[in-house]
């Protein structure tokens, strides 16, 4: 299920940590109490059940109470802003996603009122949640070159669902729109449910999903799958080829799911974190829930994910500007 270059990459990373310098020190860092990961959604969500299983494992190598609190609320910001003004030494932790270190500093007033980069220090990216491009099954469409081929033959006819404007699955179309070079109308939807509940029904033709939203109906013949707009092919569905492959250059959406902590906190604190989450991510266990939760596993620490995190702020402060995507 998960392939041999997967847990070379993750062996590296773990090679790599422990020459760091300070590394014997930093094993024996230790919070002076309980450890808080802050998730800004509501529970049952795959962020805050990502955070649940990483608190309970954080708990165990620390030997202190790891617990998760939901603080929903203002697209991510009243949680994001807790752990940016709190306390940083390193007992309290931010489980969060693309769109509060990605995307809310393009799209709403003031970014938030934080600085993804400078009010926050990057633990670990730990998985990404795939971009599928589904169709409605009566579509005559069964590849991305049929459907480019449709959307310009009807600049505008073809109608394509989203969870809510400037989400996610929202921006991922209008990449796509922008790299095929088609016109496309935008149907927003509060969530994924009533999305998910006007494809099966017909009405609306297409939608950029993650894949826990579509795999089962996908998996049924409910919805047709044409490709996965991801670096990588989808580990749920292999056959599927991604948009690139497809033919449609550079469109790669991975929404993502990661650990952070408040700027500031102590460098023995980060690497502490850092060596426990590479040590719960090489196990099977982990790895198996992750999947049965639709997730990818793509695990980044310290630089490599500094540098995505600023080339996806860049990447979609770029496709926000060209689209004119304001938030509802």
């Amino acid at each position: 299920m998960f392939n041999r270059r997967q847990f070379i990459e993750l062996g590296s990373g773990a090679a790599m940590l422990t020459a760091m310098p300070g590394f014997s020190f930093a094993q024996g860092w230790a919070p002076s109490k309980a450890v808080t990961v802050v998730v800004p959604y509501p529970a049952g969500g795959p962020t805050d059940s990502l955070a649940r299983l990483v608190a309970q494992e954080i708990s165990a190598g620390l030997g202190q109470p790891a617990v998760v609190e939901n603080v929903p609320g203002g697209a991510t910001v009243i949680g994001t802003l807790r752990v940016a003004r709190g306390p940083a030494d390193g007992t309290q932790l931010i489980a969060s996603t693309n769109q509060t270190f990605s995307t809310n500093i393009s799209l709403l007033p003031n970014g938030g009122g934080y600085d993804p980069v400078k009010d926050f220090a990057p633990i670990a990216l730990l998985a990404d949640l795939q971009h599928i491009l589904v169709v409605k099954n009566d579509l005559p469409v069964k590849t991305v070159a049929d459907l480019v081929a449709l959307a310009k033959k009807d600049p505008g006819k073809i109608n394509c669902g989203s969870t809510g404007q400037g989400s996610a699955s929202h921006l991922t179309l209008e990449l796509f729109k922008t790299k095929a070079g088609v016109n496309m109308t935008h149907v927003s939807y509060k969530g994924s449910a009533p999305l998910l509940q006007d494809l099966l029904g017909g009405h609306v033709d297409c939608s950029f999903a993650t894949t826990p939203t579509v795999l089962t109906q996908i998996q049924a013949g409910k919805l047709r799958a044409i490709a996965v707009a991801s670096p990588k092919r989808s580990p749920h569905l292999p056959e599927l080829p991604t948009v690139n492959e497809a033919g449609v250059k550079g469109v790669e959406a991975d929404a993502w799911l990661g650990i952070l902590a408040p700027a500031g906190v102590p460098d023995a604190a980060l690497a502490r974190y850092r060596q426990l989450i590479l040590d719960v991510m090489k196990k099977d266990s982990v790895r198996e829930t992750f999947f049965k939760q639709g997730m990818a596993v793509n695990v980044k620490t310290d630089k490599a994910f500094a540098a995505f995190l600023q080339d996806d702020i860049k990447r979609w402060a770029e496709v926000i500007k060209i689209a004119d995507v304001k938030p509802e």
